[in-house]
């Protein structure tokens, strides 16, 4: 009977550590296509210049497609969307081709990419821009070409992403959402 229990714990505990295995490590970016359309606008992603993202989450088998940065950290602070985001991923306008061209398959983890905000470039809605870089040295020469500050992601602030005041219309942070 005791040999009969610790079997079952055993094989408990291996089947825990394998599901746990697999939640922590965050599915890889898709390759930005041209079918792919923006969640908020409805329009397509490669119609509009600037930096985009995609966020992938354990409910859909595509990831939801944004047509600038800042809607895709929008997203994760607005209480009626998913909250089962596996990963956020960004445009490495570093090593992009162009501001019109921001490139398929440059994806960086919004989680550990440089942004700078409140520069003088708009996003392809023709709104502020939250621009994403893999390494401070190329954020840094962004700014002394465009204005603005480099900010994590976490440091965005919800009046930047939102607009207006944010105290009411999201109870979530960035930090607050867990990803992989």
């Amino acid at each position: 009977m005791i040999l009969r229990v610790l079997c079952i714990a055993a094989v408990a505990i291996t089947l825990a550590a394998c599901n746990q295995d697999e939640s922590a490590s965050a599915p890889p970016p898709i390759s930005l296509k041209d079918d792919a359309l923006g969640v908020f606008c409805g329009m397509n992603v490669l119609e509009h210049p600037g930096p985009k993202g995609q966020i992938i989450t354990a409910s859909r088998i595509d990831p939801y497609w944004f047509t600038s940065v800042r809607d895709t950290v929008a997203f994760t602070l607005m209480p009626d969307q998913p909250r089962d985001i596996r990963a956020i991923y960004v445009s490495d306008m570093g090593v992009a081709p162009s501001w019109e061209e921001p490139g398929a398959t440059n994806w960086i983890n919004a989680r550990k990419a440089f942004f700078v905000i409140e520069s003088r470039r708009r996003s392809g809605m023709e709104t502020d821009e939250a621009v994403p870089f893999g390494n401070r040295a190329a954020a840094d020469a962004f700014v002394a070409s465009n204005g603005g500050r480099i900010v994590s992601f976490d440091q965005i602030p919800k009046t930047y992403v939102l607009g207006g005041d944010t105290s009411e219309s999201s109870k979530h942070s960035p930090t607050e959402i867990r990803t992989n």
